[in-house]
């Protein structure tokens, strides 16, 4: 691995662009002051390598419902009929994701560990942060694989175009003027900054916008408000899957809302699909030895040395390093025991000098459109650094 030492920014830098969750429990930085240097053959890598992903996952996701495989990804039975009308009806745009990589450095082949569809993290770090990084250190902030800001901005403008034409935004959006209502749960900062960027967004889109913690959201058989106003279009940095556990009332609303298309939602309830890591067992059953798939069970694999981990678990919670001689290398404990776990072959993460484990993430947003690396231990958690590239 190549690493360059940058001269970090400043938490008053940070925080006067909004990014204040830049300091661990432990007061050591989340972002780091080393770069990945890649190259641009890499970078391409990397691109292709995450489209070509996406395209797999639709195949997956359409096979899970033809086939009526929810139970098996542990999808809530609350979610299934709005999963299907989100899936059926073009409108329901997924903005934007993260894909998970091991390799793709020195050589080493990218390997898919999973896909965070509907509330991927560091997006304010890969799309503001990391540029900011190059440019305090007088590098061109160009030259990174990295255009998840305005890619996200486009997406936006295809809610109404619904195809790539998105210089047809313009033309549609005058004829009904809509609004995005952006909602993230009460007292987490990283959360709401996150949806305040990309209400940001959605504004520079050409959107009218407003934000509201879920906990004063109107839900009702109008559609989705706040003070009275109906807003055709609801994005929540909420987790589909807390919403059918921990209301089910809610889900049940959002389901008529959608079946009556009273309101779009975004990211939409089929990303749940994908963010269920049980799909990567449909997608090794249909693309079995695919080289860019890491072979997946339900069942514990033989012989052979894997991880387990829930379906919805998250920051590393909840997983086992499990040996080809099926003695544990090493587990993390969580709150996501009671979800189904699966068994996904184990593949080493690039190291550096100093033993850290890199994993990429690429965004993708009609797209892959960004990326940057976490570092930590070999199972990354929520005390994993953010590491921003450079392509050279």
């Amino acid at each position: 691995m190549k690493l360059k030492t940058l001269k970090p920014l400043t938490n008053e830098y940070l925080e006067s662009i909004g990014f204040t969750w830049h300091t661990d429990t432990d007061t050591s930085s989340y972002i780091s002051d080393e770069i990945v240097s890649i190259s641009q053959q890499e970078a391409e890598e990397y691109y292709e390598a995450t489209n070509e992903l996406y395209d797999m996952f639709c195949e997956a996701g359409q096979y899970v419902i033809d086939n009526n495989l929810f139970h098996e990804l542990d999808i809530p039975f609350n979610l299934v009929e709005v999963i299907k009308a989100s899936w059926d009806d073009d409108v329901h745009w997924h903005l934007y994701g993260r894909f998970d990589l091991a390799g793709g450095l020195d050589g080493k082949p990218i390997k898919l560990i999973e896909f965070n569809a509907d509330t991927p993290t560091a997006v304010f770090e890969t799309a503001i942060v990391q540029w900011a990084m190059l440019k305090f250190n007088n590098f061109e902030e160009s030259s990174q694989f990295n255009s998840l800001y305005e890619a996200i901005k486009d997406n936006f403008k295809r809610f109404v175009t619904l195809d790539s034409e998105i210089e047809k935004f313009e033309e549609h959006y005058e004829k009904l003027n809509w609004k995005i209502l952006f909602s993230s749960v009460l007292g987490d900062d990283e959360e709401e900054n996150t949806t305040k960027l990309l209400q940001h967004i959605a504004s520079e889109a050409g959107y009218q916008t407003d934000f509201e913690y879920i906990g004063n959201v109107g839900f009702s058989d109008d559609g989705i408000t706040k003070d009275d106003e109906i807003y055709e279009f609801w994005f929540k940095l909420i987790p589909w899957e807390d919403i059918a556990i921990d209301e089910g009332e809610l889900a049940v609303i959002l389901t008529e809302i959608i079946n009556n298309k009273k309101a779009i939602i975004c990211n939409p309830a089929y990303t749940l699909l994908f963010q269920s890591k049980g799909i990567m067992k449909i997608l090794w059953d249909l693309y079995p030895n695919h080289p860019l798939l890491l072979e997946t069970s339900f069942e514990p694999l033989e012989n052979k040395k894997q991880v387990e981990k829930m379906c919805f678990g998250r920051e590393g919670a909840n997983v086992a390093i499990v040996n080809d001689d099926n003695s544990l290398d090493m587990k993390t404990d969580g709150d996501y025991a009671n979800f189904k776990p699966i068994y996904q072959e184990y593949v080493e993460f690039p190291q550096d000098e100093k033993g850290s484990y890199y994993q990429a993430g690429v965004f993708y947003a009609y797209e892959a459109c960004g990326l940057g690396f976490r570092k930590g231990g070999k199972i990354l958690d929520n005390m994993s650094k953010f590491v921003g590239h450079i392509v050279e």
